[in-house]
């Protein structure tokens, strides 16, 4: 395959890179480096090209597909680490993904992989969130992937949009265990929020991935997910265990901010019954999978597209 990874310099496009080069697939990475890291991605590799810009840049997008003819596009690419910057959100995750999308149909790629946030359903009435649950976010990320992924839907592309739980794996920059093992290691305070998210291994997303990567393989929107919530305050107490600290008071657990959402967890059944997928890691091997990575290469940065809740006083 030759793929074009947008965005692959992040969490889950330099881990797809790795492995697609792995198995010698060539790919091709666009990526403006905002929240992605260049030091993620190998130094350099024969069947590797790295092109820096944005999706937003249409042009570049034009020329990349000229260049590099991708078989294969995985859409990783998405703005969300200022909350207020709705510009931004727009031009990359709304227009951005037209650019990609337009070019990617005028190729005639045989599979385009979309990744979409779980807050794309806003608040849910009813959890699991199942995939046919209507779409309803209120943050200007949530509102842009979603706008993404709608244009998606009408492009008559072969397409698969994931509604991803939280990934876990290497170089996971995102969210409160790289915040709680860098903070709890520096000796410095925490606070949860009373929020209950699913979290997924990033061996189980690999798996579904090769599934939907498969020419002929079903289209459409899919919630990836174990299905299980779990209580921030969960992972803190993982954390604090992994690294055997010995707390002087309790953490505060502070309310979710307005721009959160109390619980999300995805069903995953109808992806589970689609493709006959079957994630094999417990919430705690998967949390303990990833504090162990940390170990061995630390953290490298911590990014939120939430703006940070008020603690109690």
């Amino acid at each position: 395959m030759r793929i074009l990874i947008t965005g692959g310099a992040g969490c889950l496009g330099s881990n797809l890179t790795e492995r697609y080069l792995e198995a010698g697939h060539s790919v091709c990475i666009l990526d403006n480096f905002a929240t992605g890291q260049r030091g993620s991605l190998p130094e350099e590799h024969p069947q590797m090209t790295i092109v820096e810009g944005t999706v937003y840049d249409r042009a570049l997008v034009d020329r990349v597909f000229a260049d590099f003819a991708p078989t294969h596009v995985i859409h990783s690419a998405a703005a969300y680490k200022d909350p207020d910057n709705w510009i931004e959100d727009t031009r990359t995750n709304v227009e951005g993904t037209i650019h990609v999308a337009e070019a990617s149909r005028r190729a005639g790629v045989k599979r385009f992989v979309n990744f979409h946030t779980a807050l794309g359903y806003g608040r849910p009435d009813t959890l699991p969130i199942p995939v046919s649950a209507p779409a309803r976010p209120f943050t200007s990320y949530g509102i842009s992937k979603q706008a993404g992924e709608n244009y998606l839907a009408i492009s008559g592309l072969p397409y698969v949009s994931l509604r991803l739980a939280n990934v876990t794996g290497p170089r996971l920059a995102i969210g409160p265990i790289p915040t709680f093992y860098t903070r709890l290691k520096a000796g410095k305070a925490c606070f949860c929020s009373k929020t209950v998210r699913d979290f997924i291994d990033m061996d189980d997303f690999f798996s579904i991935m090769d599934l939907v990567m498969e020419e002929g393989a079903p289209t459409g929107v899919f919630n990836v997910s174990t299905g299980t919530g779990h209580a921030i305050k969960e992972i803190f107490d993982i954390v604090v265990d992994h690294l055997g600290i010995t707390l002087s008071e309790p953490v505060p657990e502070v309310e979710p901010g307005a721009d959160d959402v109390p619980a999300v967890v995805l069903d995953p059944s109808e992806t589970i019954r689609t493709f006959g997928w079957q994630p094999q890691y417990t919430f705690a091997q998967t949390i303990r999978r990833m504090l162990e990575w940390y170990d061995r290469h630390g953290v490298t940065a911590i990014y939120s597209h939430l703006k940070a809740p008020v603690p109690a006083r």
